[in-house]
């Protein structure tokens, strides 16, 4: 259990320092945002909880795939918020594009051959 609490609290503080970051300075908590830290964390605690290589580098071939169609939600979401579309539907709209978007991969990465 104590394993769990301090998992979630790196996790935690991870994203505090984001947030803390971009309330200063936008560009630079975007930065740290945009670092692999949350994917790193998640392939320490699998090693940790598993030592399954092959677990972890089909979680990281995974993570690249699910990456690609996340990322017009970082366009879409700001354009719309500059157009005068509230927070939450925009946020909404970003994030049904994004579930959209992975539907689609999985599709076309499925008639590759490639399974994630």
């Amino acid at each position: 259990m104590l394993y769990a609490i301090v998992k979630a609290a790196i996790s935690g503080i991870l994203v505090m320092v984001v947030s803390e970051t971009a309330k200063r300075n936008p560009a630079f908590g975007a930065l740290i945002a945009s670092l692999p830290l949350v994917s790193i964390l998640a392939i320490i605690w699998l090693w940790r909880d598993t030592g399954d290589a092959e677990r972890i580098a089909a979680h990281a071939e995974a993570t690249f795939w699910y990456v690609i169609p996340s990322l017009p939600m970082f366009l879409i979401f700001p354009a719309m918020l500059r157009h005068g579309i509230g927070f939450w539907p925009a946020l909404a709209v970003g994030c049904a594009v994004t579930v959209l978007l992975y539907l689609l991969t999985v599709w076309i990465a499925a008639r590759f051959g490639i399974a994630i």
